[in-house]
């Protein structure tokens, strides 16, 4: 009678195999509509690939900056013409003189931001860096508005430019004008990528174009058949008297012209405020980017004013037919081609000026994700969505460009003071926190930002004052009231962080063994100290910790906090990657793999944070509940969520414990469960050369394997130094096990890992002992 040998580490176990998808919930009817509208998830380790190229990000970024020659020009003769008749168009070039060595100083102090602030450099990085708090919440607020107001001027200025070739659709301006909007929040809500490569053949159909227009009036000029157009023409601006330049009435009309001009620059800012977006190296390409930009913008600027100029395009009170559209008809002339060539500078006038308004999906969600980063907006604003675009800034932006439209009827004019104002405001902020940052450094650089701070100061004042009652008011206004209201928010939530401070003095319950407990951790504070020592009270056969990771640099942060952290030396914590960022099914998927044994129960405690009030609402999401009413399907597995009141905290009707009044108690050591590697008498290699699935390695035999790390769960620090790490391929998962070790340098949840080694088992799954590995970057 032979021997029988164990399968297992226990007779009549089943063959222990590798790690297998489980089933997922259904999806909830909400998000089925938004895969429908949106398309697939995308997976957070592809946020990589959301980068641009300096061609898409040309098409993206600098849209918004060289689309503003569409209409700066022409708000100059709408301020001058009223006031100085025919006589403006000499007044016109000095102006644009003015304009462009603006945009020379302004542009060499940008180059010189992007390069010294390498990963965001817009005037609140700035100004918080150089100034303090409130000059970079004030930065912070006119980029604000400067986005949404961009969002709005830069669509009914492209819709405007369809009413010139199509008059018959003036009467619908608004609606066109909300229906663009929408549209653009779509494109952007389906990713940054995709919303790039959108409007890249735009801006380039636009310059092209132009250039076109150029040379047809060049060769015009040259030949003498441009022609000017009438001045009696119904529906144009009425001529104003000429009078002379020094009074003081000439005086303010001129800085008024001036101010309108100012509206040519705008846009500038938004390259540097998304040098992350590039591909490395991400500074070069933002510089290089910018450069071309700001070279396009001057080009632009000089050709459409010197043909305005030419042609003495006077703008139409209605502001259709634009002044860009009237010279482009002089120019291209009454061949057979010119009404089809006319229509392609309207399109890409009006594409162009769409996607300066897209620019703002991008620039506008970022910015403000920093400064929620720092407490002062919301915190929900830092969150990615379902295609990682931080799609909460996104329909802020176009919830307030849509209120301002409807409020200004689209009128391109209203909008175009309050725009420049708030751009320049940051331009003003940006040239001297850089004079202040270099002024010990360079000389040539301090005398570069201090004459760009300066410069757009004296725009700032004069659009101020001569603009007020034009709708400047608004940002004069509103910004001391979005300052109170940035600040409350701060202060909230520093109360609140200084409320879940974890101190020494948290006690620790003793554990007796019973059944597995994990504690599902967000960040280490009080409250999650809390839930684990309510876990302990359970008296758990195992007590663990999870993180689902759905961002790397904050799973750092927990990891450091963790083991530095002696309250919770004895619970090991876990990080399992979660890329889709759907918490409630990753937290589903853990519970089905722990609960695969029939003799084995698990309660999952979700330390949730309760707020009061409508204000505790607002700064703070609520995820807890979506995942209990998940877990509660499950058999076997209990969701207890463990409420910690911040508000009691804050109002004093409690107070936090402190060292004097509780008694620390050593944590019982848990026992471990035995893992039994088996081998046997037969003859095997010590290498295994041939890759293979996952799903087809075999117990006691050596795999040669590749797969992406999932999870990676070290030891508890005060237990043997092991780590555990999870891969998987399309075919299953497997377990990898390091003795003497509790991190391996480089390696990450999302990390693609090479190891071979001998396959045996823990617990009825095929684990590899100690293999050796390569990290694929």
């Amino acid at each position: 009678m032979g021997t029988t040998v164990a399968k297992s580490w226990t007779d009549d176990a089943p063959s222990p195999k590798a790690l297998s998808e489980h089933t997922h919930l259904p999806d909830p009817l909400t998000y089925r509509i938004k895969k429908f509208f949106l398309g697939a998830p995308l997976n957070r380790h592809s946020l990589g690939q959301q980068r641009l190229s300096k061609r898409n990000a040309f098409g993206i970024l600098s849209s918004d900056c060289i689309s503003s020659s569409a209409y700066g020009g022409e708000q100059i003769l709408v301020a001058l013409i009223p006031a100085f008749g025919l006589a403006a168009f000499s007044l016109f070039s000095p102006l644009i003189a003015v304009i462009l060595f603006m945009l020379l100083i302004i542009s060499l102090s940008y180059r010189d931001v992007i390069s010294t602030y390498t990963r965001a450099g817009g005037a609140y990085v700035v100004a918080r860096e150089n100034f303090g708090t409130n000059v970079s919440l004030i930065a912070a607020i006119e980029l604000m508005f400067g986005y949404i107001i961009t969002v709005a001027i830069q669509t009914a200025a492209g819709v405007a430019a369809v009413i010139s070739a199509f008059p018959e659709l003036s009467n619908g301006k608004v609606w066109i004008t909300l229906s663009v909007i929408i549209l653009l929040t779509y494109v952007n809500l389906r990713g940054v990528k995709e919303a790039g490569i959108f409007f890249v053949l735009p801006s380039y159909l636009f310059i092209g174009s132009m250039l076109t227009v150029f040379i047809f009036g060049a060769f015009r000029v040259l030949n003498g058949s441009l022609e000017t157009f009438e001045t009696s023409t119904p529906g144009l601006l009425q001529l104003g008297d000429e009078q002379g330049l020094l009074t003081f009435a000439a005086l303010l009309m001129i800085l008024k012209a001036f101010a309108n001009g100012s509206a040519s620059l705008t846009g500038l800012e938004a390259v540097s405020d998304s040098v992350a977006l590039f591909k490395s190296p991400e500074h070069v390409n933002a510089r290089r980017t910018f450069s071309v930009m700001a070279i396009t913008l001057a080009v632009l600027v000089v050709g459409i004013g010197w043909l305005a100029y030419l042609t003495k395009a006077i703008p139409y009170a209605e502001g259709t037919p634009t002044v860009i559209s009237l010279v482009a008809k002089a120019s291209l002339g009454e061949s057979i081609f010119s009404p089809i060539m006319y229509l392609v500078v309207q399109a890409g006038t009006m594409l162009i000026l769409f996607a300066g308004a897209n620019t703002c999906y991008s620039a506008f969600p970022n910015m403000i994700r920093i400064v929620a980063r720092d407490g002062y907006l919301p915190k929900w604003l830092t969150s990615r969505g379902h295609k990682l675009a931080f799609s909460n800034g996104i329909l802020f932006i176009a919830t307030f460009a849509s209120g301002l439209v409807i409020a200004s009827k689209a009128s391109i004019t209203t909008l175009a003071a309050i725009y420049a104002l708030a751009v320049f405001v940051g331009f003003t902020i940006t040239g001297l926190g850089m004079a202040k940052k270099v002024r010990s450094e360079s000389l040539k650089r301090f005398s570069l930002h201090l004459t760009s701070g300066v410069i757009s100061l004296i725009t700032v004042v004069v659009l101020s004052v001569v603009k007020f009652t034009d709708g400047t008011w608004l940002v004069v206004v509103g910004t001391p009231v979005v300052l109170i209201m940035m600040k409350n928010f701060n202060r909230r939530y520093n109360s609140e962080q200084r409320a879940l401070q974890v101190s020494k003095a948290d006690s620790k319950a003793t554990s007796i063994l019973r059944h597995y407990v994990t504690v599902l951790v967000d960040q280490v504070d009080l409250a999650t100290i809390g839930a684990v020592r309510y876990a302990r009270s359970l008296n758990p056969r195992n007590l663990h910790a999870v993180h689902f990771v759905l961002d790397d640099r904050k799973a750092e942060q927990i990891q450091k906090a963790w083991t530095s952290n002696h309250a919770v030396d004895d619970v090991p914590i876990e990080f399992i990657d979660c890329p889709d960022r759907r918490l409630p099914n990753a937290a589903v998927d853990y519970s089905l793999r722990i609960t695969e044994q029939p003799d084995v129960e698990l309660t999952l405690l979700l330390p949730r944070r309760a707020y009061r009030g409508f204000l505790g609402r607002l700064l703070h999401d609520q995820t807890a509940e979506e995942i209990a009413r998940s877990i509660s399907q499950l058999p076997r597995v209990v969701a207890t969520i463990v409420p910690f009141d911040i508000d009691r905290i804050l109002s004093g009707e409690i107070t936090p414990p402190v060292k004097d009044e509780i008694e620390v108690m050593k944590p019982i050591e848990p026992i471990r469960a035995k893992s039994e590697w088996r081998t046997t008498g037969e003859k095997i290699s010590h290498y295994q050369e041939k890759m293979m699935p996952i799903g087809k390695i075999q117990w006691r035999k050596r795999a040669h394997v590749v797969g992406k790390v999932t999870a990676i769960r070290p030891a508890s620090m005060n237990s043997a130094p092991t780590l555990e790490i999870e891969i998987w391929d399309e075919s299953g998962g497997v377990t990898l096990q390091f003795l003497g070790r509790r991190e391996i340098a480089g390696l990450g949840v999302g990390t693609t890992l090479v190891a071979e080694g001998m396959v045996g088992e823990r617990d009825g799954a095929l684990t590899i002992l100690n293999p050796s590995y390569e990290i694929q970057v």
